[in-house]
């Protein structure tokens, strides 16, 4: 599952029309509806607000409008887009200021549609993955480094918790276990001590070329 890593909006102008896509993350109907509303006050003397999102771990919650515009040729493009790239969980609203020139159908299913597929490339995408929580611990004179390590490490450090020793969660792909446990003790000479302790889900950068 994938979303926008973060809000923004991204604007394109296409023969005198000014297109500009606002995106957010957003975790239900009410939430999107609350941001489709805000940017209608924003831009309430444009000649069309045009929305699509979807919602739900498998995407299964899906709406989009028109605003005015041709049946076909603003909404249903710009959810094609979230759709094609697996996005979830967010909203795009494309505001359009009309620049006197009409575009046609193929225009405006190309110009609403990129402007959403722009604003998604722009503002970057995350990969919502199950992965294993494992705690380390590890002495004061050791976790500094160690910190330091696992950040530019492929692995994620989830939080870092000071008492008698210093806890390190970290996530990581189930099937990497063996390799983190090799790994951890190549780094600290076999003293730090790890243990799986749960899951959680982990939002992570889009494997290349994935």
């Amino acid at each position: 599952m994938r979303t926008i890593s973060r809000d923004g909006e991204h604007e394109l102008e296409i023969k005198k029309s000014r297109f500009i896509c606002a995106m957010a993350r957003v975790g239900d109907e009410e939430q999107a509806r609350a941001f489709i509303a805000e940017r209608r006050r924003l831009h309430w003397s444009a000649a069309h607000n045009c929305t699509a999102y979807v919602l739900g771990p498998d995407g299964g919650v899906q709406r989009s409008s028109d605003d005015g515009e041709p049946s076909g040729t603003a909404g249903v493009p710009m959810l094609e887009v979230l759709r094609h790239r697996g996005i979830t969980d967010a909203v795009a609203v494309v505001t359009r200021y009309f620049g006197g020139v009409k575009l046609g159908a193929g225009g405006l299913i190309r110009a609403y549609g990129g402007a959403v597929s722009a604003a998604v490339d722009g503002l970057g995408v995350l990969e919502r993955r199950r992965l294993l929580v494992v705690a380390v611990m590890a002495d004061y004179l050791q976790a500094g480094r160690l910190e330091s390590d696992l950040r530019s490490s492929p692995y994620t450090v989830r939080s870092v918790e000071y008492g008698a020793d210093v806890r390190i969660d970290v996530a990581l792909p189930e099937g990497g276990l063996a390799g983190f446990e090799a790994w951890l003790a190549e780094a600290t000479a076999g003293q730090a001590v790890s243990e799986v302790v749960g899951t959680a889900e982990v939002e992570v950068e889009p494997d290349p070329g994935a």
